[in-house]
């Protein structure tokens, strides 16, 4: 475990679903899936459920806050049907790239991500990296208002978790454009992971201290390509 009392040390906070895996694994529409069947449990129309729960996603940035806030659901039973019930264990393989990519970062790594405590631990145990992070911060669905990417109090609550004050010091990757533009306008550097390029047709930026502060990248895979000072390269 890295010592938190080094200050200078840069910490990489890295997304989870969609970004360490590829969204290919299906795991994104069982989700869905489940939200939707849960929303007509609540009494939801079936025929405008999916409506309802995406007008919820975009307005409140995940649809467990939209539930909560308009139809008062008991957030534990929430995650019992539907984080709790993905099969993660029989979706997601150890995945040893992955785990060399993330032993050879010379900086602190984080989660960061909008799942539920749970189920951020469960991907990255199949995944076969969870030694390997320090922490995560996490969707807590008991706390009433809880902060979720986009939303900037977000990423100030990820720093003060992760235990830095430096915006400087802090790298990012996740499949979002939006979450990653926001963390660009806090000062963070950041890199959106995603199969399709968007967003970041303007190229690699260099700040004035000679890192990248934005670009596009395909897969998690080509992070040490992207911030190459985080990494040790082969000898």
């Amino acid at each position: 475990m890295v010592d938190f009392r080094e200050p200078s040390r840069p910490v990489l906070f890295l997304d989870i679903d969609n970004c360490l895996y590829p969204p290919n694994l299906g795991i994104d529409q069982l989700m869905k899936d489940r939200i939707h069947a849960y929303g007509r449990e609540l009494g939801l129309d079936s025929s405008s459920v999916e409506k309802t729960c995406t007008t919820y996603m975009r307005d409140y940035g995940l649809t467990i806050r939209g539930l909560m806030k308009h139809h008062d659901i008991d957030p534990a039973g929430f995650n019992e049907k539907v984080d709790g019930s993905i099969p993660i264990e029989d979706i997601i393989r150890p995945n040893p790239l992955l785990r060399t990519m993330i032993e050879t970062s010379t900086a602190r790594v984080w989660g960061f991500t909008n799942a539920g405590h749970d189920h951020a631990w469960r991907v990255l145990k199949c995944l076969g990296v969870a030694d390997l992070f320090e922490g995560v911060t996490f969707c807590d669905y008991l706390e009433p208002d809880f902060p979720c990417k986009p939303e900037p109090r977000s990423y100030t609550k990820a720093m003060s978790e992760a235990g830095v004050d430096d915006p400087s010091l802090c790298f990012f990757a996740d499949d979002s454009l939006v979450n990653v533009q926001v963390a660009l306008g806090l000062g963070w550097t950041a890199v959106h992971v995603s199969a399709q390029r968007a967003g970041c047709d303007a190229g690699i930026n260099i700040s004035d201290k000679g890192v990248v502060e934005c670009c596009h990248i395909s897969t998690i895979l080509e992070l040490p390509q992207a911030l190459p000072l985080l990494f040790r390269q082969p000898s």
